[in-house]
């Protein structure tokens, strides 16, 4: 697609965490990134409310690996207690994605400029982001890079068909709904010699209500102003 882009993100380490682990305090990755996860990256690369960052596919690069570590996290009754994270270990990802425009948010139809997001999404990605990127979790720090998507080799080129079980895909929001309620999404993803494509969240069947949520609203001035600053680090940062 014309308003796509392609980039590797990679790091030491990964937590992709199983929501069905965290009853009893421990945290167990998945053994691939969510699709919720993939977004929250692009939308670290760049996020506009007028935009919705849609994730095509992913090629997992690295082996699949698990690493265990002893964590003393605080309690929220103060104090630390002691848990066991299983992370992933030298994750290292291609990603596709592409953004439509929030048919959701007619308040921001006055941003809807194709080519402007377009060119300040691959700058940024270029710059490595505009916010931290981390890989499901804040202790999991990762740097993105442009790439082509499918080149260079990866461990499970020619691997065939693995099942990875019923997962989560993402939360809707509802800005992005368009409904007064947040809501989780599953599926049952299949890699495919290393390469996983993730179904629209509008294409998901397997969806449970949350909570109920009103969305955030954003003023015009306040989109434009960011919009320059950022433009002016960026130019200032090339000089």
């Amino acid at each position: 697609m014309r308003n796509s882009i392609e980039f590797v993100v990679y790091g030491k380490y990964a937590l992709f965490t199983d929501p069905l682990t965290k009853m009893g305090g421990e945290k167990l990755s998945y053994q691939v990134p969510s699709y919720q996860a993939l977004k929250g990256i692009v939308e670290s690369i760049y996020w506009k409310p007028t935009l919705l960052m849609v994730v095509d596919e992913v090629r997992i690069m690295n082996a699949i690996r698990m690493e265990s570590k002893g964590i003393r996290p605080i309690e929220y009754g103060g104090g630390n207690t002691l848990a066991n994270y299983t992370y992933l270990k030298d994750p290292c990802y291609q990603v596709r994605a592409h953004f439509i425009f929030n048919p959701h948010r007619p308040d921001m139809a006055f941003d809807r400029n194709e080519n402007k997001h377009h060119n300040i999404l691959l700058r940024s990605l270029k710059a490595g982001g505009r916010r931290d990127i981390y890989l499901g979790a804040r202790e999991c720090q990762g740097y993105v890079e442009p790439c082509v998507f499918g080149e260079g080799k990866s461990y499970y080129d020619n691997y065939g068909e693995l099942h990875l079980g019923t997962m989560v895909h993402g939360i809707n929001y509802p800005d992005e709904t368009g409904k007064n309620e947040m809501e989780v999404r599953l599926w049952n993803p299949v890699m495919k010699d290393g390469i996983i494509q993730f179904p629209r969240p509008d294409q998901c069947t397997q969806i449970r209500k949350i909570a109920e949520m009103e969305p955030k609203r954003f003023t015009k001035e306040n989109v434009e102003s960011v919009d320059r600053l950022y433009d002016q680090l960026v130019e200032g940062g090339n000089q």
